[in-house]
């Protein structure tokens, strides 16, 4: 009998074993993707810290539950945006204008910080219909169908959404062009 319980501690000791050596290389492999679209959605390093620890602390619990490796990323993307949820549902934030927050980067030139504000400030006066979708795309690089899978649409639905989201961006784009120039004489 003292047998057979040492081999129930060695296959629960050897279980655990591989499911630390899957969680590290989750976390090794995308957690630079997680935190930047978590970044992203908040625009507060701190906050998108805290939901990324999150995500992973709830991946852990439910690693198990991942039967295909290949899925991962939109599998923490989609805790991720639930946690994000529930930040909402647990505390109420204070509100801060977007045009009143500016990140700073000290390798790059005044005039490229510029375009990356001024390009920043464009994508956020998106609807959300086409802010996320182009979100997905430009910041993780995911694919029309990753992105319909994470957003449970039509993948016809996405495409046109990230069409109409980067005609508008051209558009505003193109309208802030004209009053730069105007400006300028």
């Amino acid at each position: 009998m003292f047998a057979r319980k040492q081999n129930k501690t060695a296959t629960v000791s050897k279980d655990m074993a591989n499911k630390q050596t899957r969680y590290e290389a989750l976390v090794l492999a995308l957690h630079g993707d997680i935190y930047r679209y978590a970044y992203w959605l908040v625009k507060d390093k701190a906050v998108a810290e805290d939901i990324v620890q999150e995500t992973f602390l709830r991946a852990w619990k439910s690693l198990d539950s991942l039967k295909d490796e290949k899925a991962a990323k939109s599998w923490l993307i989609t805790i991720l945006r639930r946690e994000n949820a529930r930040r909402f549902e647990r505390k109420q934030f204070d509100l801060v204008d977007i045009d009143d927050v500016s990140i700073e980067d000290d390798i790059l030139s005044n005039e490229v910080q510029i375009e990356h504000r001024e390009l920043r400030k464009i994508m956020s006066s998106l609807s959300e219909e086409y802010r996320e979708p182009l979100m997905l795309q430009i910041v993780l690089g995911y694919s029309g169908d990753e992105i319909a899978a994470q957003l449970d649409l039509n993948k016809n639905t996405v495409m046109t959404r990230l069409f109409r989201a980067r005609n508008q961006v051209k558009e505003l784009l193109e309208k802030n062009d004209i009053q730069w120039g105007q400006l300028n004489g």
